[in-house]
């Protein structure tokens, strides 16, 4: 099980995490080795994808000497989260905060990212033990939300998802944000089903880029 400060750490150096979310699984191994030839290091397979847990599970064991961590998305309940960690998930997000949820993951020291939106809610998830707060739906608000979030709670490391775009990524980091989920932009349903991992790769480097061509016009 990775520790829970290289998944942060991770996140992090990279700012992203890919989102997979499809009802035909096809190859998802495959797609999670070409993300990370990106440079991709997180990625994230919602429980909604048949046979989620067991595609957590070869997909960690495969890449655990790549610098690859594998975690779980739509996670709703502590037994969810639990079965997760038992398929070698190193990380679990939420749309909501579920507080058994998160005390479960922090009892088996994995790193949590529940889901809230409203300021409220954001601090009540973070004060709740939540890693990382993932702010959705992103959209709504855009990255002047997030930057209004932030202002005056500089200390919830905030991860916005859906709604985040290659267009729109550097003014999210620029916000605040530790970094922001991507699903069908990056990793889309067809890209999975051709099995085409030539361009699942390249759309990674592309975002890695901008991420971090962001994160160089934010330096003194």
């Amino acid at each position: 099980m990775p520790d829970k400060q290289k998944v942060l750490a991770a996140l992090r150096a990279t700012s992203l995490i890919a989102v997979i979310r499809t009802d035909n699984p096809g190859d998802l191994v495959g797609a999670a080795c070409a993300l990370r030839e990106g440079g991709v290091q997180l990625i994230e397979i919602t429980m909604t994808v048949p046979g989620a847990l067991s595609i957590i599970q070869v997909a960690a064991a495969q890449l655990k000497n790549d610098g690859v961590y594998i975690g779980a998305g739509t996670v709703l309940d502590a037994e969810t989260a639990r079965a997760v960690i038992l398929a070698g998930g190193a990380f679990a997000v939420a749309p909501i905060f579920s507080p058994a949820m998160v005390t479960l993951c922090n009892r088996y020291g994995v790193t949590v990212m529940a889901g809230a939106f409203t300021p409220q809610e954001i601090f009540t998830a973070w004060e709740g033990g939540s890693d990382v707060v993932k702010v959705f739906p992103a959209g709504i608000g855009g990255p002047g939300y997030i930057k209004s979030i932030k202002e005056p709670l500089p200390q919830i490391e905030i991860l916005p998802t859906k709604g985040v775009s290659l267009l729109n990524i550097p003014e999210y980091i620029k916000a605040g944000a530790i970094g922001v989920g991507v699903g069908r932009e990056l990793i889309s349903n067809d890209l999975i089903q051709s099995r085409d991992f030539k361009q699942i790769k390249e759309n990674a480097e592309k975002f890695i880029r901008v991420i971090q061509a962001a994160k160089a016009e934010m330096r003194p």
